[in-house]
């Protein structure tokens, strides 16, 4: 394990990142935890591995004794043309949102999600439920979100409904007055909301992204 601390080490140094620096981007509260990695006193965690690759813009291999240990991110971008390296933001997880009948959505600012910087998202939420599984957004997968008032029509929006959040696609006819938010599986009936039944109705924002476990 020392060795692959002095590894990590280094490749810290090269980087000009400091121990809380690496600490925080990695998840740990402070940098004692990064120092006995470093000085070999504590193993890398297996979960915590990916991270550490990302951080650090090397491949996972950097981290296994039988692997080269000069081959970076950038090396493999080099030599593959359909791998690109992958910059990784915190977004805001905020609680659950229903796909099959609309739920509380209890704001945890405490939450995040790691996901490519490159999402033009500003939240995400978990999808509950199997109301949009013909969108390919199922249970339990990550779904984020660009804010905004108002969307176009078909776009798949969250939707706060009084204190309760919903994802639907989304149909709007201000001739009519009327919002009617269509799931995307035909064992669930749309929810209509016309006149003054608007008023309850509020959209957080268009979903952009969404991401399932394998």
């Amino acid at each position: 394990m020392a060795d692959i601390g002095e590894r990590i080490k280094a490749r810290r140094i090269e980087l000009n990142m400091t121990q809380d620096e690496l600490a925080e981007k990695v998840g740990y509260k402070g940098r004692s935890s990064i120092n006995k990695i470093e000085k070999g006193f504590n193993d890398l965690p297996r979960n915590k591995i990916e991270r550490f690759a990302s951080v650090l813009k090397v491949s996972q291999g950097f981290f296994l004794e039988d692997e080269p240990k000069d081959m970076t991110v950038e090396d493999l971008c080099e030599k593959y043309s359909n791998i690109r390296p992958v910059h990784m933001r915190r977004f805001p997880l905020l609680g659950e949102i229903a796909c099959g009948e609309p739920i509380f959505a209890d704001e945890d600012k405490n939450s995040y999600v790691m996901a490519d910087m490159d999402i033009t998202a500003d939240f995400c939420l978990r999808a509950k439920g199997d109301s949009m599984i013909n969108a390919r957004i199922n249970d339990g997968d990550i779904v984020f979100i660009k804010e905004m008032p108002m969307v176009n029509n078909g776009d798949i929006a969250a939707i706060i409904i009084d204190d309760e959040a919903t994802l639907k696609r989304v149909y709007y006819y201000p001739e009519k007055s009327r919002i009617v938010l269509f799931p995307e599986n035909p064992a669930y009936e749309p929810f209509v909301y016309t006149g003054e039944e608007l008023n309850s109705v509020r959209i957080l924002g268009k979903a952009v992204y969404f991401m399932s476990s394998l």
